[in-house]
């Protein structure tokens, strides 16, 4: 049997939103001739905001579907899918779990897309007077929050240090301990974090210095944190977001149809407009 996520709980860590309550949802269900559904949707922290207002679009028009999104980092979304969660669709921040679970045969076959570019930024807290400038001025910090290795914004931080000669050359930066990179920046005290969001959080509320996260995530906290580096795709490399059905052995064929038609509505230009308002990049392509 397949274990279902079942926490409520806005924590950024093992996130569920619910729309279309079932007493509404069965109403609209039984009007529209369709029987209410309910689909399991695995998102990278970073898209938490983005996907919860797709989320209300697509059940304007289908009032039926109960989205249940997990947000949290792709690594550990990746692992809950292996551990047998039941999962519908999987939006990742990172190319790396997604190849994992197409090795690990999981990936229903020919659902994969490329949909979003993002890009690794430098903050502090609004107005900090940091000495921070970005990247290469991080060991000027008195304190940084960063994520773990396994995290993709961790990873394509260690990236970046490494491709600009801070951190020695590895095959996988995603290696590199917290420990490593703290004393690779001349011993600056680092606290790890678990997902992008909560590097978000650590530094807006002044805990920590200065931080590295995702562009799109700075959106809505414009009064609270400062971006002081946009670091170019070319050090960090391209931050492509994939998404992908999940072979769910539970789920029926109406689960099956809807989990595949609001993967297409992520794909869509409507879709794509709402991305760019929330500062992701969708100019890619599979």
């Amino acid at each position: 049997m397949k274990k279902k996520l079942l926490s409520l709980v806005l924590s950024g860590a093992m996130t569920a939103c619910l729309y279309a309550p079932a007493s509404a949802q069965s109403k609209a269900g039984a009007a529209a001739g369709t029987k209410p559904v309910e689909i399991q949707v695995f998102i990278a922290a970073s898209l938490n905001n983005v996907m919860t207002e797709l989320a209300k679009k697509y059940n304007e028009t289908h009032p039926n579907v109960t989205i249940t999104f997990n947000a949290d980092s792709s690594g550990k979304l990746m692992t809950q899918i292996e551990e047998g969660y039941a999962c519908d669709l999987f939006f990742s921040a990172a190319q790396k779990q997604m190849d994992q679970l197409e090795e690990d045969g999981l990936v229903v076959e020919d659902t994969r897309h490329n949909v979003l570019n993002n890009q690794l930024v430098v903050i502090t807290w609004k107005n900090s007077g940091t000495k921070v400038k970005g990247l290469e001025t991080l060991k000027d910090a008195s304190s940084l929050a960063l994520a773990d290795g396994s995290v993709p914004v961790g990873k394509y931080t260690r990236q970046a240090l490494m491709n600009l000669g801070i951190l020695e050359k590895r095959d996988d930066p995603s290696t590199f301990t917290t420990q490593e990179v703290s004393d690779a920046l001349g011993g600056v005290e680092i606290s790890e974090q678990g997902n992008v969001s909560k590097v978000l959080q650590t530094v807006a509320e002044g805990s920590c210095e200065a931080g590295t996260t995702y562009s799109s995530d700075t959106y809505g906290f414009e009064d609270k944190v400062d971006v002081l580096e946009v670091v170019p795709y070319d050090v960090s490399g391209n931050i492509i977001y994939p998404i992908a059905q999940i072979k769910n052995g539970e789920a029926d064929d109406a689960q099956t149809a809807a989990a595949a038609d609001f993967e297409e509505f992520v794909l869509s230009d409507e879709a794509g407009k709402v991305f760019g308002d929330y500062y992701f990049d969708t100019g890619v392509s599979d």
